[in-house]
C-alpha cells in the first residue's frame, strides 16, 4: 500500500534543501526531461494508440510538439523570469529600493486529462519544474497504457523525492487530494474540479482548475464562410471532438446557414475521418460512447450519425434545428457532434450567451470590426480567436485559462512559470535618512506632513 504522507513529506523535505531552486538545477532537470521524452516518443505513440487509436501525427502535432515548445521556452527563458523585479518605491519609503523575488511554492500535485494525456499531464510539470518546485503527478487512469509508459518512465528516471508519478483512479485520487499540498493544479471536468477545489480549502492551497463548457463558434453573414467552415470543422473533429477548447456548437446568421452547412459538408467528405487514415480517434471509453450516442437525435441529423459500439466509433455528425432546450445544448458535447443553431439578431444572441455559464473559449468569425468588438467586449470567456478556432493554445505567450465555471488561473510559458510561484515583495532600505514621522509622540504637525507626502488626490 503506498504511503502517499510520506511521499509527501519526503518532497517537502528535498524541496527544504534548496537544491531546487537553484537556476542551473531547474535547467538540468528541463533539459533532462526533454531528452528522455525524445528518446520515448515511440513508446509513448504505441500507448495512446493502444488506448484510443490516435495516430502518431496526431499524437506529436497535438501534444510533443506543444510540450517541446514550452520545454524550449522554459530552458531559454527561466533564468529571466526567475530574476528579482525591481519597481518604483515611493516618496514614503525613501530612501530605499523595492523589488518583487520569483520563488516557488513548494510541493505541487499535477493532475492529468485523459483528451491530451501525454499534453496535459507534462505542460504543468513543466511550468511547475521550471518555478522550483517538487512534483506529483498523477495522470489520468482512463488511457491506462499511457499512464502506464509515463509512470515507468518518470519513475526509473528521476528521484521520488523530487518528480514521482502516482496511478490509480478515484480512491487512490481521493487519498492524494487529503496530502497537504502548496499547489494542486488539475484539468479535467467542472464537476471534479469543484471536489479538487473542497479538497485543496482544508489547507488553504491555491489552485489552477483548467476545466471546460460549452465554447461557442459564432458565424456572421459577412465572413469566408468556405475558410470559417474549414477551421471549425478542423478543431471541432479532432480528437474525435474530445477537446477541451474546441467549438461545441455553432450560432450562424440564419441567411447563410444552407450556404454554411455545405461547406461544413464539403470539407467532411474531403477528409474522410476514419481512424485507419489515421486522422480520427476512439472514443475514449464505452461509458462517454454511451453518453454521446444519446445525444444524436436523429430527427435534427444533418449529416454523419453513424455508430460502431465494438470499435468506439461515432462519426463526425452535425445537427440542425437545434435549440437550448435540446438535450445536446444541456451539457458539454466533448465529442463529434456539432450542434448548429440559427439567429436573426446578434444583439439578441448575445444577450443569451451572457445568461449561460462562462465558456473556456468563444470564436468568432466576422469581417466586421465593430462586431468583432462587440462580441469581445460583451461576452466573458477564458480566451478565443477571431476568424479561427484553437489556436490560442498554441501561442506561449497568451495565459491559457478558463473563468468562472470554465476554470480559474492560466498556465503556458511566463504565465505557467508565474501559476507555480509567489511574488514576494521586499523594500530593502538603509538604517540613515529615516523620517520621524511615523513614530509618537504623534502631533498636528506630523499630521500636516503625513498629509501632504500622502494626499488625498
Amino acid at each position: 500500500m503506498i504511503d502517499y504522507a510520506d511521499i509527501v513529506q519526503r518532497q517537502r523535505d528535498y524541496f527544504n534543501t534548496n537544491e531546487t531552486k537553484s537556476i542551473d538545477f531547474r535547467l538540468k532537470q528541463l533539459k533532462k526531461l526533454q531528452a528522455l521524452l525524445n528518446k520515448n516518443e515511440a513508446l509513448f505513440y504505441e500507448a495512446i494508440y493502444a488506448d484510443f487509436k490516435k495516430s502518431e501525427f496526431d499524437t506529436y502535432g497535438t501534444e510533443f510538439s506543444q510540450i517541446y515548445d514550452g520545454l524550449r521556452n522554459a530552458i531559454k527563458n527561466v533564468a529571466q523570469w526567475a530574476k528579482r523585479k525591481h519597481v518604483p518605491t515611493n516618496i514614503f519609503n525613501l530612501p530605499g529600493t523595492s523589488f518583487i523575488v520569483p520563488e516557488p511554492l513548494g510541493v505541487t500535485l499535477v493532475i492529468g486529462a485523459w483528451n491530451y494525456p501525454i499534453l496535459l499531464s507534462f505542460s504543468p510539470v513543466i511550468s511547475a519544474m521550471a518555478a522550483g518546485n517538487t512534483m506529483v503527478l498523477k495522470p489520468s487512469e482512463i488511457p491506462s497504457n499511457t499512464s502506464r509508459v509515463i509512470a515507468q518512465l518518470i519513475n526509473s528516471n528521476f528521484p521520488s523525492e523530487y518528480l514521482v508519478v502516482l496511478e490509480g483512479g478515484v480512491p487512490e485520487t481521493t487519498e492524494i487530494l487529503r496530502q497537504h499540498f502548496d499547489k494542486i493544479f488539475f484539468t479535467g471536468s467542472t464537476k471534479v474540479g469543484k471536489i479538487v477545489y473542497e479538497a485543496a480549502a482544508k489547507w488553504m492551497t491555491p489552485v489552477t482548475l483548467e476545466l471546460g463548457g460549452k465554447s461557442p463558434a459564432i458565424v456572421t453573414s459577412d465572413t469566408n464562410l468556405k475558410q470559417a467552415a474549414k477551421r471549425i470543422t478542423w478543431s471541432k473533429f479532432l480528437n474525435a471532438g474530445q477537446t477541451c477548447l474546441a467549438p461545441d456548437y455553432v450560432l450562424v446568421d440564419e441567411k447563410i446557414k444552407d450556404e454554411f452547412l455545405d461547406h461544413v459538408k464539403a470539407h467532411l467528405l474531403k477528409y474522410d475521418y476514419s481512424v485507419q487514415k489515421d486522422n480520427y480517434v476512439q472514443i475514449i471509453n464505452e461509458r462517454n460512447y454511451h453518453r454521446l450516442t444519446a445525444l444524436i437525435d436523429k430527427t435534427k441529423l444533418y449529416y454523419g450519425g453513424e455508430t460502431d459500439p465494438g470499435n468506439r466509433f461515432i462519426a463526425p455528425t452535425i445537427l440542425t434545428n437545434v435549440t437550448f432546450d435540446d438535450k445536446v445544448m444541456q451539457e458539454e458535447v466533448f465529442g463529434p457532434i456539432l450542434p448548429v443553431i440559427t439567429y436573426k439578431d446578434l444583439k439578441q444572441m448575445i444577450a443569451k450567451l451572457k445568461s449561460l455559464p462562462k465558456p473556456l473559449s468563444c470564436y468568432i468569425f466576422s469581417d466586421d470590426k465593430k462586431v468583432q468588438d462587440q462580441v469581445l467586449n460583451e461576452l466573458s470567456f477564458g480566451g478565443g480567436c477571431i476568424n479561427d478556432t484553437m489556436m490560442q493554445f498554441s501561442n506561449p505567450n497568451l495565459p491559457f485559462g478558463g473563468v468562472g465555471a470554465s476554470g480559474m488561473g492560466n498556465y503556458h510559458g511566463e504565465w505557467g512559470f508565474a501559476a507555480f510561484s509567489h511574488n514576494k515583495s521586499i523594500i530593502d532600505k538603509p538604517f540613515w535618512g529615516e523620517t520621524a514621522l511615523k513614530y509618537p509622540p504623534y502631533s498636528n504637525t506630523k499630521l500636516n506632513w503625513i498629509k501632504r507626502f500622502l494626499p488625498r488626490s
